[in-house]
């Protein structure tokens, strides 16, 4: 299941299938992929995973938190479950395993655990004298409220301040942008997929008042943001494909660490 149609999940699921395929399980040869995407709805992923674990296949793979969590949510515990692109798999609203050493849980997978220390270096490389970040976030994503944490965390040692405003849907945006864009000297982006959905408007606001909005993966920069400290999101899914295979070849997801991808 991937959660919504955008470049770095696209680019989890080529690199999934490039995984799958190197330990063994070549769809259409060895296995059968059944690939659903939930365009970005809870709701729609939630009803995709119960009928993938109704019947009862031998493994769900959930591309991006909402997915991975509607997966974990359908198998209650009795179909492995590999998550992708999760970056915090242990945030209290997500909660998908007990440990990353051991997950102690039928599911495990890849963080994308943001470099958000480099991110902020990066910025104040670029732009020495900037106070203020502006983020936009979706208050219902669990990777998004545990980025903004660690991002207030760390900003104060480079002597930024986060200005931050929360969304609940796509038309919230707009407006949150155009205010947003008047109170700070830049806007750092997460892997959040409302945002990253809507990234055109954030740019056109953040263009319309001369200042920079900085991506959190390399798509983002293709579509207009200045620069990123970013993962490789092909190579995130090719890990993943990896440690699914491992998990059809019979090994335990409770046994097995989460990957921390760092590259």
């Amino acid at each position: 299941i991937q959660y919504a149609i955008h470049s770095s999940l696209d680019n989890c699921y080529t690199g999934l299938i490039q995984g799958l395929a190197e330990a063994g399980d070549k769809d259409g040869e060895t296995c059968k992929i059944d690939f659903k995407n939930a365009q970005g709805n809870v709701t729609t992923a939630d009803q995709i995973a119960g009928t993938m674990a109704a019947k009862n296949y031998e493994l769900i793979v959930g591309i991006a938190t909402p997915a991975a969590m509607a997966a974990s949510g359908a198998s209650k515990g009795k179909i492995p479950v590999i998550f992708c692109a999760v970056s915090d798999p242990m945030a209290e609203n997500a909660k998908l395993v007990q440990s990353l050493e051991k997950t102690g849980v039928n599911c495990t997978g890849s963080s994308d655990r943001l470099n958000l220390d480099g991110q902020l270096k990066m910025i104040r490389a670029f732009q020495p004298d900037a106070k203020k970040i502006g983020v936009l976030y979706n208050t219902a994503e669990a990777n998004s409220l545990s980025n903004l944490k660690t991002l207030e965390g760390l900003a104060g040692q480079y002597g930024f301040e986060i200005v931050s405003k929360g969304v609940q849907n796509a038309g919230d945006i707009p407006i949150a942008a155009a205010s947003l864009v008047n109170e700070v000297d830049c806007i750092n982006n997460f892997t959040d997929n409302l945002v990253v959905d809507n990234l055109s408007v954030v740019l056109e606001r953040a263009n319309a008042a001369k200042i920079p909005v900085y991506g959190s993966e390399i798509e983002q920069v293709v579509k207009g943001c200045l620069a990123s400290e970013s993962l490789d999101y092909v190579a995130l899914g090719k890990a993943t494909g990896e440690l699914a295979g491992r998990v059809l070849g019979g090994e335990k997801a409770e046994d097995t660490a989460v990957l921390l991808i760092e590259d």
